[in-house]
């Protein structure tokens, strides 16, 4: 019972840590200090889907590389989505070194300098959004977000997209999209209606925007207990991409019925897609922000809200009342990220790397019949794989072929909804290092898919 894949499993994830594809893995390529490593990993911590029991074991993550214990590197294309800056970055360690060295952690009640200057240069950088709370986790940071709105509209209810994901807490899961991260979880919150995103391939709308906004208009004009539409501004898993008209037309009906948008960048913020926010592709701003992942640099969790300060009216409720509220490491983490990604002008080099891989895949989409569709912004990409181009039938089995093709290779990335391939790379990579992986993604196109 216990290794037999749920149907949402199989429908959702490619990257499943108990299918044939990873004992095959583990069988091949795992040397024999590994497994043993493994073995007593998977001992001690509890399993559970899409992570533990694991699949190598690392010993260092510098730059674009992490590497294992044997030596072998693997471009990480995956990330968990918080190498922004890429791994170990020198003047982030710097920074905590300096930081370690005078104030390591702020008690409830008391705040501190390294805090300060952190939320002061986060709001400098989102125009109509003046205040925040920190938190250690995207989680929280979305429960946060869902207790506030509820504080300023009195309303419970929350649209949300279907097969969307926004936390792994379960007031969190029970708001969120992924039927995968609901399995055996009920009874969850209610109050949540789930709506079709405006995806741009195998959608239910069939590429017509304007349905989706029908149909969001109809949900948020039905239900007046209708408090809050959280949302991914761009779909991270499988790099989906609303137009600029859906997301303003969206804004306004959200003013419209006196609802508050929350728009969840938690792992697509801070450079990911070319712009600091994702918001900003769209010229809309969020009543409530989420941030985390890739803010404190891919060393510290580190996650925050950000929000109008008109809604800075409940000093009376505990919205966040988290421990390492205003944690002294996570906000130089996040101070010193915020410097790095502008010092280093990593925006213009998201913008100029994109257009690099924006031609390698439009290059593969001629060339490889298994890709149905390429889409992407910045340095998020997805790539979908079907059977056949006419029924757009899932090619489940080869997208983990491929995969494994390439980690065998040294190219590791996540594998979302079954068949896309979701190209993550730390946004440092250079235009050298992202062609020598694309080329191991090439090689293994080549193998894996038919003529």
């Amino acid at each position: 019972m216990e290794n037999k894949l749920s149907k949402n499993e199989l429908l959702v994830e490619g990257d499943i840590n108990r299918s044939e594809g990873r004992k095959k893995w583990l069988t091949e390529e795992v040397d024999a200090t590994t497994k043993k490593l493994l073995e007593k990993d998977a001992q001690y911590f509890l399993h559970q889907a899409l992570s533990t029991p694991c699949m190598d074991v690392l010993a260092d993550a510098q730059g674009p590389f992490i590497t294992n214990t044997s030596g072998k590197n693997y471009f990480d294309f995956h990330g968990n989505n918080v190498h922004q800056l890429g791994f170990s970055h020198p003047k982030l360690i710097e920074a905590l070194k300096n930081q370690l060295d005078q104030l390591t952690f702020s008690t409830r009640r008391y705040t501190n300098e390294t805090a300060i200057h952190f939320a002061e240069k986060l709001t400098s950088l989102t125009p109509g959004l003046d205040k925040i709370l920190m938190t250690p986790n995207g989680s929280s940071a979305v429960g946060i977000a869902l207790k506030l709105a509820r504080a300023i509209t009195g309303k419970f209810k929350v649209v949300s997209f279907w097969d969307s994901f926004h936390g792994a807490s379960l007031d969190v899961v029970s708001v969120s999209g992924e039927a995968v991260f609901r399995e055996h979880m009920e009874p969850l919150m209610p109050g949540v209606e789930r709506i079709p995103p405006p995806i741009t391939y195998r959608g239910i709308y069939e590429n017509n925007e304007d349905k989706a906004i029908e149909y969001l208009e109809y949900i948020l004009a039905k239900d007046n207990q209708i408090g809050a539409f959280l949302a991914e501004t761009v779909r991270n898993t499988d790099a989906q991409i609303p137009s600029k008209k859906f997301w303003k037309a969206a804004r306004a009906l959200c003013d419209q019925y006196g609802i508050l948008l929350i728009l969840d960048e938690i792992p697509i913020a801070l450079g990911r897609t070319g712009k600091l926010f994702a918001y900003e592709h769209f010229d809309i701003i969020p009543d409530i922000l989420c941030l985390g992942k890739g803010l404190g640099g891919g060393i510290i969790p580190q996650a925050a809200i950000v929000t109008k300060k008109e809604y800075d009216r409940f000093n009376h409720i505990s919205m966040g009342h988290y421990t390492f509220e205003k944690s002294p490491m996570g906000a130089a983490a996040a101070l010193t990220t915020l410097q790095i990604i502008e010092e280093e002008h990593l925006l213009e080099h998201v913008v100029y790397l994109e257009g690099m891989m924006q031609a390698t895949l439009k290059d593969f989409l001629h060339k490889y019949n298994i890709i149905g569709d390429i889409r992407g912004l910045g340095l998020l990409w997805g790539i979908e794989l079907v059977k056949d181009r006419t029924t757009k039938e899932k090619a489940t089995a080869e997208a983990e072929a491929i995969m494994y093709e390439c980690l065998k290779n040294g190219l590791s990335f996540k594998v979302s909804k079954g068949n896309v391939l979701q190209l993550c790379p730390a946004l440092t990579i250079t235009s050298t290092q992202l062609a020598e992986a694309l080329v191991i993604l090439e090689n293994a196109l080549q193998k894996i898919s038919k003529p």
